[in-house]
């Protein structure tokens, strides 16, 4: 299904006011495999690739816990610093926890492109983002499960046996959403690895099927996110990958911005000779 087929019938946003003539976000020359940055090549003895054969992490460049650490603060970086009311109003997403997951889930992506660039300990890193924000995620659900079933108790006024009941069913709701998120966390990761190294029609496809849930009826909608995912990546892109390993700082550039197109020199970040 075309872009053109799949957000038709463009009307004014409410209490939104969105230029019609704003150009699309494009850039001179499309990226490819050898245009990317490409990751760190690194030495690695025969002992540490039985290590890694095996299913385990061999030395890194950095301490492991080191990269813990700078991975929590990447992801908290991901939740914390992201306007998620903004996004919820300009692509009129409803306050719930799914589309909290969505907009989650598109910073967490960025991030792992970036940091699968700094060869193995990115690629570590990498692994304990993702490691975390399946914490997160069941933790949330977990508290909004045991939100619904208080509610639940205080207008039914039921037994302590139907409390349990009603416990059980939520872990089952909670463990079956949680296996849906799984594979629909995966099918997004590449349907977005092919968008962002394809031309900006390829990606808005690929944010149509997964952000958008294929319900699109504004085009600015996915122009905007277009725009912000591009640019974002430029801003990335720019930061120092030794930072990024030691320090995990991220942060994130307006949702809508006067001028998307210009390069924003990140600042550096500051930490003590322990990297923290």
């Amino acid at each position: 299904m075309s872009q053109s087929q799949a957000c038709v019938g463009s009307e004014q946003i409410p209490g939104i006011d969105v230029q019609q003539s704003r150009r699309y976000h494009t850039t001179n020359k499309l990226p490819t495999v050898k245009d990317s940055p490409q990751p760190v090549e690194e030495k690695v003895g025969a002992l540490t690739k039985i290590i890694e054969a095996m299913g385990f992490t061999g030395p890194l460049k950095y301490s492991k816990w080191k990269i813990k650490i700078a991975a929590l603060r990447m992801y908290t970086s991901c939740v914390e610093k992201t306007d998620f009311e903004e996004f919820f109003l300009r692509c009129q997403m409803p306050d719930t926890f799914n589309s909290w997951f969505l907009v989650t889930l598109l910073h967490v992506w960025m991030c792992l492109v970036r940091m699968k660039q700094e060869g193995r300990s990115g690629k570590y890193m990498c692994r304990i983002i993702v490691h975390f924000m399946w914490e997160d995620v069941e933790q949330r659900g977990r508290v909004m499960g045991a939100l619904g079933s208080l509610a639940a108790g205080v207008k039914s006024q039921q037994a302590c046996g139907m409390c349990m009941v009603m416990k059980l069913v939520n872990s089952y709701i909670l463990k079956k959403n949680m296996m849906f998120m799984t594979n629909n966390f995966y099918a997004a990761i590449l349907g977005y690895d092919e968008g962002i190294l394809s031309d900006d029609h390829g990606l808005a496809a690929a944010l149509w099927r997964t952000f958008f849930n294929q319900k699109c009826e504004d085009p600015r909608q996915l122009e905007l996110l277009v725009e912000y995912v591009r640019k974002q990546m430029q801003y990335l892109d720019s930061m120092n990958g030794e930072d990024l390993l030691l320090t995990g700082e991220v942060s994130w550039r307006p949702l809508v911005e006067k001028n998307p197109q210009s390069i924003l020199k990140p600042r550096s970040p500051t930490y003590n000779d322990e990297g923290l």
